[in-house]
Parts: structure tokens; C-alpha cells; sequence
């Protein structure tokens, strides 16, 4: 089964609504001074606050370009102060949620199971969660990375069925390598992302598992993407600080020229 490779940009908490427009408006030009084909699916998740500006110059300008949304609320509506429902992003247009990310995880306490409802939640809207996942340098120096990232996918797709399964999307990203310009080695990357799989070809089948997209997220820049691509269960990217640069990231999506 062929794949089709996945460049997600998260901006994280950085741009405003005006720094969103001009830096869609200049990845989609770069894109096209260049003339990528979009073979690549790519993606940016700008902060809520950006996302009616990016719908605005994606829409206008007919840009392939898709976006989403860096979170998304379990509750569908009601007193829940801060948190975004799942139908104010579809309507805005989002076909992508970004769940469990380490920094969710992190500063927000989000459990596997709160990662899986999100997930749930995406999917019940239309739209694509990409489940995050990975493991802290303490994990990874004793030896338990491929074990703690299998447990949280078995968490996270406790309650996913198999038609629905194939329609999410996985990102593994060891926190140790994220924004600090260390990256896992190609080999690292596909250590972990091969376990995602065949873990999921346990919780589903084969074709299902096969079907899923893994990305790889952690320093991820323009010198080392197409070497992490390589790798046979590498599907993508999630990248974070050089997808704040037009052609940079323009750069990535075209890992494959």
C-alpha cells in the first residue's frame, strides 16, 4: 500500500492572525515558484486565534494548502471556559486536530484515555486527529521507549474501531528531541515508528495498520527530512519551529524533488 507522505507544520503559540496570512501566502507561493504538485499532503496547525485568517486566504486563493487546529474539547458545548468545541472547527473549515501532543501531555496532565477521547471526538466530526506520542530522554535512556510509546497508543485507540482507525493519523515524537535541535537518528525514528505499526496491527489487522500514517516530529528541518522519509514506516513529519519559515517548510514539503 502506498502512502501518501504528510508534512504538518505546528506553529505552536507563535503568529498572529496577520503574521498567519502572510507566512500561508508565502509557503503556498514558494510552492508554486517551484511547481509542487501537492503529491504531498501539506498541512499547517496555526493557534485558534489564526484559524479564521488562514481558512480566509486558503479559500479566496484556492490554495491546496490544508490547515487545522492544535486541540480540540471532549465537551460539545456549555460552560467550559477556554476550551474549543470540535463543531467551531469544522466550520471554520479545519480538516485536521492535532491530540495528546507532549506538551498537552505535559502542562496539561492529559491522560491516554483523554488523548483517545479527543481523538474520538475529531473523528465523530469529520475531521482527522493526528495522535501524538513519544517518550522523555529519562525513558529513552533506560531502554523503555518502544514500550511506553506502544502503551499509549493502546491507550489512546482503546475506544477507535477499525473503520475508524484508518482514518487517524499518528505522530511520534520523542519530547527529548523536540525544540532542541537534537533529532532521533533515522534508525530511531523507524525503531519506534515499526513498534506504532505492529501494534496496531494487533489492536486491528494488517491492512488497517498498513492504511495508518506514522509521522516523525522533533527538530525536523530541510537537511535531514528526506533521509528520515526513507524509512519504510515514516509516512511524514510533524514539524515545529521550521514550519514557521515560508521556505523552509517549503522546502520539507518537497523533501521528495
Amino acid at each position: 500500500m502506498t502512502r501518501t507522505p504528510l508534512l504538518a507544520g505546528n506553529w505552536k503559540m507563535n503568529m498572529n492572525h496577520l503574521e498567519a496570512t502572510r507566512l500561508v501566502q508565502e509557503l503556498a507561493l514558494d510552492l508554486q515558484d517551484h511547481n509542487f504538485d501537492y503529491r504531498n499532503d501539506v498541512v499547517v496547525i496555526p493557534p485558534f486565534t489564526d484559524i479564521r485568517s488562514v481558512q480566509t486566504v486558503v479559500e479566496s486563493d484556492n490554495l491546496k494548502i490544508t490547515y487545522g487546529a492544535q486541540d480540540v474539547s471532549v465537551h460539545e458545548s456549555g460552560a467550559y471556559t477556554g476550551e474549543i468545541a470540535a463543531s467551531m472547527l469544522t466550520k471554520l473549515g479545519c480538516s485536521w486536530v492535532v491530540v495528546g501532543h507532549s506538551e498537552r501531555r505535559e502542562y496539561h496532565n492529559e491522560s491516554d484515555e483523554l488523548v483517545g477521547q479527543k481523538a474520538e471526538v475529531a473523528l465523530e466530526a469529520g475531521m482527522t486527529p493526528i495522535i501524538c506520542c513519544g517518550e522523555g530522554l529519562d525513558v529513552r535512556k533506560a531502554g523503555r521507549h518502544v514500550a511506553h510509546v506502544v502503551k499509549q497508543i493502546e491507550g489512546a485507540y482503546k475506544g477507535i474501531s477499525a473503520d475508524d482507525a484508518v482514518n487517524t493519523v499518528v505522530a511520534y515524537e520523542p519530547i527529548w528531541a523536540i525544540g532542541t535541535g537534537e533529532t532521533a537518528t533515522p534508525e530511531d525514528a523507524e525503531e519506534v515508528c515499526g513498534a506504532i505499526r505492529e501494534k496496531l496491527a494487533e489492536l486491528y489487522s494488517a491492512d488497517v495498520a498498513e492504511s495508518i500514517r506514522i509521522l516523525y516530529g522533533g527538530s525536523v528541518k530541510s537537511a535531514n527530512v528526506a533521509e528520515i522519509m526513507a524509512k519504510p514506516n515514516v509516512d511524514g513529519a510533524l514539524v515545529g519551529g521550521a514550519s514557521l519559515k515560508a521556505e523552509e517548510f517549503s522546502k520539507i514539503a518537497r523533501f521528495d524533488d
